[in-house]
């Protein structure tokens, strides 16, 4: 079982990229809070549901699109790797220069269905390129060309990114009214939540730059 794991600092590392990934507002937490503001915690838990199916997908779309590429184009992984870097140091830039983000929308009217709450949570998690481009881009740090076991780390650090970030995602729902006021009220709290999110990701792409430096 253990082969099938990542080294624990690696998973140290990941816990600590999923954890502020998690809190820092955005689509989904959005969705969350306006659910359950707007047609109680149910449908905040529904669109929660829709949108850990949707990691899920991912996750497994990455791993093993990924472990493809490692077999059969070993430039083109450590290119995506590179790439991957890349993106992260302009998630850091965008995340400084930003604001939250979060816009709670407001009740149509009409209620809908759980189903309803849970197919919105799973749209917009799939139909959200900056998810994808995430997922594809920021999984690949995390394994190595040579490992013949990469597609089962990944999906390992796709399970350890649900684990981690779904006690955050119902602790908001739980305070989504709350949430709603102080994200949108508080700029230090905006600007901590901002800061953070660029300081764990830019230090992940300049340790991937100057380890492929080293190649």
């Amino acid at each position: 079982m253990l082969v099938y794991a990542p080294d624990l600092s690696i998973i140290l590392a990941f816990a600590l990229a999923a954890i502020v990934l998690a809190i820092t507002p955005g689509p989904d937490m959005a969705l969350f809070i306006s659910r359950t503001v707007n047609f109680g915690s149910r449908h905040g838990f529904a669109t929660v549901a829709g949108a850990v199916t949707g990691i899920a997908v991912h996750t497994m779309l990455a791993a093993f699109g990924i472990s493809i590429l490692i077999v059969t184009a070993p430039a083109a992984f450590w290119t995506l790797k590179i790439a991957g870097a890349v993106y992260l140091l302009w998630l850091a830039f965008a995340a400084i220069r930003s604001g939250t983000g979060l816009t709670v929308a407001r009740a149509s009217g009409k209620v809908p269905s759980l189903k309803n709450s849970y197919l919105t949570g799973l749209g917009i998690n799939l139909t959200n390129p900056k998810v994808a481009l995430f997922f594809v881009t920021f999984l690949p740090q995390f394994v190595s060309a040579a490992d013949p076991h990469a597609a089962a780390k990944l999906i390992f650090l796709g399970v350890e990114f649900v684990v981690l970030s779904l006690p955050i995602v119902i602790a908001i729902v739980f305070g989504a009214k709350w949430l709603t006021e102080t994200l949108m009220r508080s700029t230090r709290i905006q600007k901590a939540l901002n800061w953070s999110f660029a300081a764990v990701f830019a230090a992940f792409a300049v340790t991937i730059l100057t380890a492929e430096a080293r190649k």
